[in-house]
């Protein structure tokens, strides 16, 4: 594997664009549990019930959907970026990071110290709530102490709308700015780094195709098999924090000898 490492170091300290690609095993080993492992949220719940126009058109299906969604919520609120999340925010400090596209909705890149102009929330973010007619975002903890309180589907008090977390739902629409720059910069990169992601959610799972069909370096990071193995140019197959970590170190030392 230390053969492996120091080539995705080279490449890191070669390349000019770097996308990094990252998913649940990033959170996972920050203490999030993986909704579909099992003893995740939807061992619990059934998912066809949190379909978005359920959302829309049912107030009990509200209700029942802030009842997971707070228990999502306290499994990650108080979580700690691990090695992974700080690697990337690094990278980004040492002048090595396009962009990270990231399929997590925990915030934990935030946390690391990532800046938010270099992060694409492909499936939204759990730390706010939006109002789905006038577009007022609250402070997730806010809204939750008033769930805590007994309104079990909250609505805006601006205008009386429907109150969401800010994650993209089953059946939701993909946001289109983050959705298209994330296929713009994965398109235009010449290293696509995966952390964390088995690559099976779509379309966020594409982005590494379209990185190496425009002729980017393919490097991925994940535990278990991954749905682009077989095109990866560098595959290990190893925890994401302490791989990152090892990563970072190799970048720097190469980085000080130039």
């Amino acid at each position: 594997m230390n053969d492996q490492i120091e080539k995705i170091a080279e490449l890191i300290v070669n390349a000019k664009r770097i996308v990094i690609f990252v998913g649940a095993g990033l959170s996972t080993e920050s203490g999030i549990p993986d909704f579909r492992s099992p003893g995740g949220v939807w061992d619990k719940y059934d998912p066809e019930d949190f379909y978005f126009q359920n959302f829309l058109s049912s107030e009990s299906s509200r209700e029942k959907y802030w009842q997971m969604a707070t228990e999502m919520y306290d499994s990650m609120k108080d979580a700690k970026p691990n090695q992974a999340h700080l690697a990337v925010a690094e990278l980004e400090r040492l002048g090595k990071l396009d962009c990270l596209i990231t399929q997590n909705i925990d915030g934990l890149h935030f946390k690391a110290g990532n800046s938010p102009e270099k992060i694409l929330e492909l499936h939204g973010t759990a730390l706010y709530v939006t109002c789905l007619s006038c577009n007022k975002r609250y402070d997730r903890d806010a809204i939750q102490l008033r769930i805590a309180e007994g309104d079990k589907a909250p609505r805006c008090k601006e205008c009386t709308g429907l109150l969401k977390p800010a994650t993209i739902s089953f059946g939701q629409p993909m946001p289109e700015w983050e959705t298209r720059e994330a296929y713009e910069r994965s398109a235009t990169c010449d290293l696509f780094i995966v952390v964390g992601s088995s690559l099976v959610v779509q379309p966020a799972a594409y982005m590494p195709v379209v990185a190496h069909k425009g002729g980017a370096k393919l490097a991925i990071i994940n535990r278990d098999e991954t749905a682009c193995d077989d095109i990866a140019d560098i595959l290990v197959k190893a925890q994401a924090g302490p791989t990152m970590a090892s990563v970072l170190e190799k970048v720097r030392e190469a980085l000080s000898k130039k």
